[in-house]
């Protein structure tokens, strides 16, 4: 645990935030508020990270993925007064920063907005951004909780404004604490409410030199989709299998479709399906079109816990795969590997992707993977028993002669 202590803010006494890295039983961030006389007034614990879409200098979009805080500073976190909020302010990369301010209301207090402040000029995060400077996202929230309750949502929460998504999960947070105590008692989420947490069975082997992964049963098939203000954006229909070796262990991990929630975004030039679960953090795939007419898989991205409390983190932003004309859908019913790294694979199973132009919400014509193409085995079919045949002809047509011969040699 690695902890900062900041100077005091004016009116709000000594603040003292923690960042918990690198434990899959900790979080992300972890932060806690202390007004004059060190008693807590403000605590929180979350994850998050960030999607962002932007515009390049060659006119084509990139999707941008904030997900590391390990520089991250708190200057401006107070408890609040008669004339400010509380409020947590986290900054974190080359001018990045959020902020999530509450408000109290009678018996209740809000969760009210939350910014987020993106610089485009970072060029590391945002290569051959087109547009420069900082920009700002502001959403409203104004989730109500009663008082001396702590908030807690472990399910994945997001928002999506002008091409960013936000995505929170874990989240545990109080304002307005009373007696300095945070409270036992929790004010769940609707998600949190409806849903039982399972963690997936995973099979892996003893540490070894070489190691097999467990052979696992073909996964269950699920249905994904993503809406905007339009409709139905992004379909998706799959079985997946990740084949995953960290630590020369291999694991074999079959998706529950059943206890994985899923979101995403859809932008003209590309589009995002998002699936978490108890156990993975995101599994992130990202479509593009290419060449105005057609599209594939160009990235994916993992990050997810292991059995054995590490955290497993995978990216790879340059795949060509589940290539398609725009307007179709892609279909495999066939397994399918996708090798995003030697360390990670995932197999596929009666696959459907349409990640643009969806009509109605429902799939387009499929344009179907050699898999699945079986009017390719008629030609060989057809010429391996031509092949077959000619070669009896000829056999035939030798043991003929040799007897013709043989005759002769009699006579």
């Amino acid at each position: 645990m690695v902890c900062f202590r900041l100077s005091p803010a004016p009116g709000s006494g000594l603040v003292l935030l923690c960042l918990v890295l690198g434990a899959v039983s900790s979080y992300a961030l972890e932060v806690n508020v202390t007004d004059s006389e060190k008693a807590t007034c403000l605590y929180a614990k979350w994850q998050m990270n960030f999607t962002i879409q932007y515009n390049t200098t060659s006119k084509n979009f990139k999707t941008a993925t904030i997900s590391d805080f390990s520089t991250a500073t708190y200057n401006g976190s107070v408890c609040g007064n008669d004339q400010n909020n509380p409020k947590i302010v986290v900054q974190f990369g080359s001018g990045f920063s959020w902020t999530v301010t509450f408000t109290k209301k009678e018996s209740a207090y809000l969760i009210d907005s939350i910014s987020f402040s993106y610089n485009l000029s970072d060029n590391a995060t945002f290569p051959d951004a087109k547009e420069k400077g900082i920009l700002t996202v502001h959403d409203f929230v104004g989730f109500r909780i009663p008082l001396n309750n702590i908030f807690r949502c472990n399910s994945l929460s997001t928002l999506e404004k002008n091409g960013v998504v936000q995505y929170y999960w874990d989240v545990h947070v109080q304002a307005f604490v009373q007696n300095g105590t945070v409270s036992t008692k929790e004010f769940l989420c609707e998600k949190d409410k409806t849903s039982t947490t399972v963690v997936p069975t995973i099979s892996t082997t003893t540490p070894s030199p070489t190691t097999t992964p467990t052979p696992k049963e073909k996964p269950e098939v699920g249905s994904y989709s993503v809406n905007n203000s339009n409709g139905t954006c992004l379909l998706a229909t799959m079985g997946l299998q990740l084949n995953i070796t960290h630590d020369k262990v291999a694991s074999v991990i079959n998706i529950n479709p059943n206890t994985t929630d899923f979101t995403g975004s859809c932008q003209p030039q590309t589009a995002l399906l998002r699936l978490n679960s108890s156990n993975i953090k995101y599994l992130d795939f990202v479509f593009a079109v290419k060449n105005e007419n057609r599209f594939y898989l160009k990235e994916v991205n993992v990050s997810m816990y292991l059995v054995n409390g590490s955290v497993f983190s995978i990216a790879n932003n340059n795949l060509s795969y589940w290539d398609a004309p725009l307007g179709s859908s892609y279909m495999c019913k066939k397994e399918q590997t996708v090798s995003v790294s030697g360390a990670f694979q995932i197999n596929t199973f009666d696959l459907r992707v349409q990640p643009f132009n969806v009509m109605e919400g429902k799939y387009s014509t499929a344009q179907e993977c050699s898999l699945d193409d079986d009017t390719i085995l008629i030609p060989i079919i057809v010429g391996a028993g031509l092949s077959g045949l000619i070669i009896v002809i000829v056999i035939a047509y030798l043991i003929g002669r040799r007897k013709s011969y043989a005759g002769y040699q009699t006579l």
